[in-house]
């Protein structure tokens, strides 16, 4: 191996002499192991004011496993076909569940059993690749200080994402799934049961922060809430743990996660039980979920109906009673007697006494999971060596004496257990990734009672990383009991979900599982109970009801004759034009098609309507004003004669016909090109008014509808300019006059109307232009036509020739 380095040296000395294996057994190759034989246990809870005692290494825990490991090399050594004429040992170490004792053990493993450490810690690693440690945080002693050799380090029960990282552990292995998978398994386990407020208690170790965040992060992926998260470790002071019960007590979450080892869980359950802890429903990592000495009536009450992921069982043949030289202690205490016949107080074992009589976690190999493991490790080592010590390609024996002339290179180790690729006698495959890792595969396990009332682990589902996205995760469709009363599922939230109509609205200062429900946006619903912050609009076309649970069509909105304001407007329509009717003649029967245009504008619009109203406004409009327009030109010219006794000529009456034909025939040929490049059509406006659709005609070419608006205007105000001029013509022919307020009126009208017209919505715009389109004619009917009425009905002795002339009033003087 070389010569340590002086850093190593120092540790040496730091750790003092170094201590004997547990079990060994020589062989050409050596296996090291390193497990929790015992557990670490306190005289005395720590003081601030004393020095601390130190600590023991008593009480049965992993014997398991050492005697697993022990059962797989006999089985090595036994096999023709692996290793075959190369016998394989062992040197397995306790490593008491804790870091100092696991360092120790590191050294024992690698530098041999010198007893002085005056001499230089040299020479070949006394194992070619180890086994353990259980714990994360021991496993990371260990694999550190192996590192520094290259010497394999493969653990059965250390789980850690943080030993995935090769630059920190080049030479780590595990055939347990890292934390990386088992967290995010979690995390979609209580998504699935619907529970997004949780508590969560962690070990506080390199096992429980590192899988505990690993778990919050995922579960804040899936929209889960930690209410708490506590932790507890191996030598956690007792106000400590009595406070984290406390708090989870007293929390409002109905789900706890604990990500615990078995140290910690039996710290957290003997306070649960004096607190009188239950009615929570507990989900377990897989360090604790299957624990043997936890599922018993002690802790029923508290753990019942738990839930978590668990390595898969498997059953490894011909592995029964333990069977080795070194049994006394476990003897012992597995049968409650003592060999030494001095006690009075413990009856004297007898050698009689049968394992197959008791059942307890270390003679029971009818689940077999972690210790699965240990099986698997050993083999993984053995395959390596067996691809390592071939002699030639197409040998199909191993010779030891030639291959084991030259010393095994650790790093050779390393690369041939990251190639290794095989099959167990039950069938399952065992490999590694780059990381070192095993395929990751669970199985959902579920705390249940046997008809004879003893807690069993169930399987209900399973976990694969391997499988697609979303679909790693499945139950198998066995029934789940429950920790609640009723044996129901339990509902664990925050918040309850929003009713259909509602949506989520957050808290300021509360989680994002805390919310408040609040009603859905003018346009938009939820149909069904939902956790969403948001609403789902309506399609186009259609709004939300008043519950906003349902899309409902649109109500269609245009002007028509059965509502107040159009038949309002129709009724001054029609009186118009029946006031019209009374003084037919041929402006008024103009006027009364320009009445009677305003009718078109009301109803539900169609292609035909749409074209009708504006091409029809235009034309009765310009063919109106033109009739006045040239009227006023008649009046002017025939009262601006030089001699009073002048006659009007003659063709006076064909230039009016064709004043009127040629002003209307210029408005026409502006609505047949508009028509031809752009008609008005109908239209359904969505966009003003979200909760209506707005029927309306399009004007199809804006440019269209103003030039035929501004021809009128042009025409209007050509007539009142005339009209202005004529002012001054005797009180008898005052027709000028007339005509000046009628086009006063019609301008006021329709220069109000522009604003207005844009400005008003949906069908208040249809009721604006009829308006305009009314206003105007009763200005130019009252103002124009009125006097002439009040002559014919009222003075009929005024409508003569002679009183127009001015000659009744020469004659009286």
């Amino acid at each position: 191996m070389g010569v340590i380095a002086e850093d190593e040296r120092a540790l040496c000395k730091l750790l003092g002499s170094p201590v004997l294996p547990l079990l060994s057994k020589k062989g050409d190759i050596t296996i090291g192991g390193a497990f929790s034989v015992y557990t670490q246990t306190p005289k005395s809870s720590p003081s601030l004011t004393e020095t601390p005692e130190p600590l023991i290494c008593s009480s049965f825990r992993e014997f398991q496993f050492a005697q697993t490991m022990m059962f797989a090399i006999e089985e090595i050594n036994n096999s023709s076909s692996l290793l075959p004429n190369v016998s394989v040992g062992y040197k397995i170490f306790d490593s008491c569940g804790s870091t100092l004792p696991s360092t120790r053990a590191a050294m024992g493993l690698i530098n041999g059993q010198e007893k002085t450490f005056e001499k230089t810690c040299t020479g070949q690693s006394t194992v070619h690749a180890i086994v353990g440690a259980s714990k994360s945080s021991s496993t990371i002693v260990l694999s550190q200080i192996a590192g520094i050799f290259q010497i394999p380090v493969i653990s059965h029960f250390s789980t850690c994402a943080c030993l995935s990282n090769r630059k920190e552990h080049p030479s780590f292995f595990r055939t347990i799934p890292s934390d990386y998978y088992q967290s995010r398994a979690l995390a979609q386990l209580v998504k699935y049961f619907g529970w997004t407020w949780v508590g969560a208690v962690r070990s506080d170790n390199d096992y429980g922060n590192n899988g505990m965040a690993t778990f919050i992060e995922a579960a804040t992926k899936e929209g889960i809430c930690v209410e708490y998260s506590e932790a507890i470790s191996g030598s956690s002071l007792y106000e400590q743990v009595e406070r984290v019960v406390r708090v989870i007590k007293t929390g409002t979450a109905k789900v706890l996660v604990a990500f615990l080892d078995s140290d910690g869980m039996d710290i957290l359950l003997e306070e649960a039980l004096r607190q009188n802890l239950t009615g929570l429903q507990w989900v377990g990592s897989e360090s604790w979920i299957t624990a043997h000495h936890l599922a018993t009536m002690k802790y029923s009450g508290i753990l019942y109906g738990s839930i978590g992921f668990a390595i898969k069982k498997a059953k490894i043949a011909g592995f029964q009673d333990p069977q080795n030289h070194i049994l006394k202690e476990f003897w012992e205490e597995t049968f409650g007697c003592s060999f030494q016949s001095s006690l009075q107080e413990t009856k004297q074992c007898s050698g009689s006494e049968r394992l197959r009589d008791i059942k307890n976690p270390f003679t029971d190999v009818s689940e077999l999971r972690i210790s699965n493991n240990v099986y698997k490790a050993v083999y993984a080592v053995a395959h390596a060596m067996h691809s390592m010590l071939k002699c030639g390609e197409n040998s199909g024996a191993v010779n030891a004496s030639c291959t084991l002339k030259s010393i095994l290179q650790p790093k050779e180790v390393v690369k041939h257990i990251q190639d290794v690729n095989f099959s167990l006698k039950s069938g399952e495959k065992v490999y590694f990734d780059e990381r070192g890792d095993p395929a990751a595969t669970y199985q959902l396990v579920n705390w249940q009672r046997n008809p004879a009332g003893d807690i069993v682990f169930v399987v209900v589902g399973s976990y694969d990383a391997s499988l697609q996205s979303g679909k790693e995760f499945t139950m198998n469709g066995l029934n789940v009991t429950w920790a609640t009363e009723s044996f129901e599922r339990p509902v664990s939230v925050c918040s309850e979900s929003c009713p259909s109509g509602f949506r989520q609205a957050m808290i300021k200062g509360k989680p994002i599982c805390c919310f408040s429900c609040i009603t859905c946006a003018a346009g938009e619903i939820s149909n069904s109970t939902t956790d969403t912050a948001k609403c789902s609009p309506c399609p186009l076309g259609y709004w939300s009801n008043e519950d906003h649970n349902k899309c409902v069509p649109k109500v269609l909105e245009f002007l028509s004759y059965e509502e107040t304001m159009g038949t309002l407007l129709t009724a001054f329509s029609l009186f118009g034009a029946g006031l019209t009717l009374v003084l037919l003649f041929l402006p008024l029967a103009i006027l009364l098609d320009f009445v009677l245009c305003s009718l078109t504008f009301i109803g539900r619009p169609t292609v035909w309507s749409c074209m009708l109203r504006h091409v029809a406004f235009g034309i009765a409009f310009a063919l109106c004003i033109s009739c006045i327009l040239t009227k006023t030109i008649t009046v002017v010219i025939a009262f601006k004669a030089r001699t009073p006794g002048n006659r009007v000529p003659q063709c006076l009456a064909s230039h009016q016909r064709m004043g009127v034909v040629g002003g209307t025939f210029l408005q026409v040929l502006v609505c047949v090109a508009w028509l031809a490049q752009a008609p008005p059509f109908p239209h359904k406006n969505t966009i003003y008014a979200l909760e209506r659709i707005i029927l309306e005609c399009n004007l199809g070419s804006s440019i269209g509808f103003w030039v035929v608006l501004g021809y009128i205007g042009l025409l209007a105000v050509l007539c009142l300019i005339l009209a202005f001029l004529a002012r001054k013509l005797p009180d008898n022919f005052n027709e000028a006059k007339f005509i000046t307020f009628s086009m006063l009126i019609f301008s006021a009208v329709w220069v109000t109307f522009i604003p207005a017209y844009v400005s008003s919505p949906g069908k208040f715009t249809v009721a604006v232009e009829i308006f305009a389109i009314l206003a105007s004619s009763f200005g130019l009917l009252f103002c124009i036509f009125a006097p002439k009425c009040y002559i014919l009905l009222l003075k009929p002795e005024r409508n003569t020739k002679n009183h127009i002339m001015g000659r009744d009033l020469q004659k009286n003087n």
